[in-house]
């Protein structure tokens, strides 16, 4: 029950066939040569673009036409003729720019009146297969964009263009370098495929449990400790996990019920899972697919990205567990009963080895392997030891079932990667890229914080029913220009869209990940989507800490160690603060001196971190004498 409700709420869930007999068959047997097309490119060297691209989208497509009805009143147990269509078209458009490649290279600019036709049904594909997965966002921002391109010189002044014919859109979002085949594309077939792969085998194999038993012994007697196990958990399975909401589906499925049990509302264990899981997406290892695009669009090395995004991962999954410290001590909760609680000891004792695949990633990224060379070590590893227990073995039965998972697992992300493409390669053929940051600069001027505050608001609303992978790349494509104007550097320009673009998990009208637990949980969807905002409010304070401050690592060791104590100390205040609860509930006035004390331990500025300390001292003296008096 609480799987199907989970499912309605989830746009990428919905619709999907229950596959019986032959088309089964033919599903699973597409879906392990898909996976193992890339774990063989990944370890033994990938195929050239042609086929490396082409058979992601293409096998992509078709597994979408299978899996996902084209409407509720589809037949379930079977593709409708809809989807053989869509199947059909894919093959036609996806394989003739595979077979044609070197011809269509060769020509480009001069295109014949049969590559315009297979690109038309190349975009009209795309845009449905997006539909199927993530919803109508997508789409109708695609089509607002191409609407657009074509239209342009009826648009207003200051975004007006010359417009485009049909056939300029078309070679443009095809056969273009930041079309259906751009760098979306690239980072979907070269990295994150594998590590959704590698998600896909650590469950099959043991490790998610062990993932879940280890935070529980570690935390679970504390106050408020199902939430806690919640936050470390989801730290832990979502650094390799790659999605929130599949974080949130996981990880939730034993923590919210748990939450429940010792007593946290309904609402609030859905909103402490989701929060936490969308930390998952900036926690290295893998840090989800925008950690990959980062690398792919400022031409760093993914293991700097990862290593400077430590200190702020860190510091949101420390702003969760302080929050929910404080909620349990309102509430008055009390820690998960000692005879639920496995003992550390015992876990590392007969389950050390699960630590291995992680171990096997972290290593291979530091000797300086590439991130999906990693992820195929770390895949091997899985399987190795899965033998390590006769009840965990991956088997050829469960390797298969593992693979069949994967591929399923790819197919929400997957299924948005062409209309991504489409939208980006608009914005590059009409110069919004350009416009947009002078509309933005001409209201911010130079000041970092306000172009930060309209860029957070911008970003909510182009992901508003979008995967975040496609909300950040739509929206640094528009935003970091700006943001380098105004003196931020690239790196940080990117992470900060990355952060703010996460907002659409948790952030009402539109919050995937909230709505998610809400399902699990059994809770009002919309009290769970604004309690997830409260418990995830570091989302919009990290990305002026980067901003403002050296807590990216980026100064002196003397700069990078003051940023980093006075954002930990912030960090614990601002949490405090935001859930009106210290020693006791807080008053409308030591709400204001707490808010001050936050603002001023966050500024990096050595005096002013110590009057902040000064006036938490005082709030914490307020406090313990009134409730001594008590």
């Amino acid at each position: 029950m609480e799987q199907t409700e989970s499912k309605e709420l989830m746009g990428f869930e919905a619709h999907r066939n229950e596959l019986h007999g032959v088309s089964k068959w033919i599903y699973e047997i597409i879906a392990v040569f898909f996976v193992g097309f890339y774990i063989y490119s990944a370890g033994f060297g990938s195929a050239s673009e042609q086929y490396h691209l082409g058979f992601y989208l293409l096998l992509t497509f078709s597994l979408i036409g299978i899996l996902y009805k084209f409407s509720s009143k589809s037949p379930s147990l079977r593709p409708s003729i809809f989807d053989i269509i869509l199947i059909l078209l894919s093959i036609c458009s996806i394989g003739y720019w595979i077979v044609d490649y070197t011809n269509i290279a060769y020509r480009a600019g001069e295109y014949t009146s049969l590559d315009i036709v297979m690109g038309a049904i190349g975009l009209i594909i795309s845009i449905e297969v997006s539909r199927r997965t993530v919803g109508w966002g997508l789409p109708i921002i695609a089509a607002f964009g191409i609407l657009y391109a074509l239209f342009g010189r009826y648009m207003p002044e200051v975004i007006s263009h010359q417009g485009f014919t049909p056939r300029r859109i078309i070679e443009h979002c095809f056969y273009g370098q930041d079309g259906i085949f751009g760098i979306m594309a690239k980072v979907m077939a070269t990295y994150v495929v594998l590590f959704i792969f590698f998600g896909a085998f650590l469950e099959k194999s043991g490790v998610g449990q062990f993932f879940i038993d280890l935070p529980m012994s570690l935390t679970g007697r504390s106050i408020g400790g199902a939430a806690k196990v919640s936050v470390v958990t989801s730290g832990f399975f979502g650094s390799v996990a790659g999605s929130a909401i599949a974080n949130t589906v996981t990880t939730g499925a034993f923590t919210i019920p748990l939450m429940k049990r010792t007593g946290f509302r309904p609402h609030i264990a859905g909103a402490v899972e989701a929060s936490a899981s969308v930390g998952g997406q900036f926690l290295p290892p893998v840090m989800g697919a925008g950690a990959f695009l980062i690398a792919e669009r400022t031409g760093l090395p993914y293991s700097k990205i990862a290593l400077i995004s430590i200190v702020p991962a860190v510091l949101y999954f420390l702003s969760v567990w302080v929050m929910v410290h404080f909620e349990a001590k309102k509430q008055g909760l009390q820690p998960i009963p000692d005879n639920e609680i496995p003992k550390f000891s015992t876990l590392l004792r007969t389950g050390w080895f699960y630590l291995l695949p992680l171990i096997t990633l972290i290593f291979s990224l530091m000797q300086g392997y590439s991130a999906y060379k990693s992820a195929f070590f770390s895949i091997l590893v899985t399987i190795i030891v899965s033998y390590f227990r006769t009840d965990t073995r991956l088997t050829p039965k469960r390797i298969w079932e593992a693979m069949v998972t994967g591929a399923k697992n790819s197919l929400a992300i997957g299924g948005a990667v062409g209309t991504i493409g489409i939208i980006v390669a608009v914005i590059d053929l009409t110069g919004l890229g350009g416009m947009f940051p002078e509309l933005i600069l001409s209201v911010a001027g130079d000041n970092r914080a306000i172009a930060i505050l309209l860029l957070g608001a911008a970003s909510l609303v182009l992901g508003m029913g979008i995967p975040v992978t496609a909300a950040y790349l739509i929206t640094s494509q528009l935003a970091v220009p700006i943001l380098t104007e105004i003196g931020i550097s690239v790196i940080v320009a990117h992470l900060i869209i990355f952060w703010l673009s996460q907002d659409s998990n948790i952030t009402p009208p539109v919050a995937l990940g909230a709505y998610a637990g809400a399902a699990i949980a059994r809770a009002d969807p919309w009290k769970t989507g604004w309690a997830c905002f409260k418990f995830a409010k570091m989302l919009y304070i990290m990305p002026l800490l980067f901003a403002y401050t050296h807590i990216l690592l980026e100064g002196t060791l003397l700069q990078n160690t003051l940023s980093v104590s006075t954002a930990l100390v912030g960090t614990i205040i601002f949490s405090i603060l935001t859930m009106g609860y210290y020693i006791r509930k807080t008053h409308w006035y030591e709400t204001i001196l707490l808010a001050i004390s936050a603002f001023l331990t966050f500024t990096n500025v050595i005096w002013m971190f110590i009057l902040g300390l000064g006036i938490l001292g005082t709030v914490s003296y307020v406090q313990k004498k009134s409730a001594n008096i008590s």
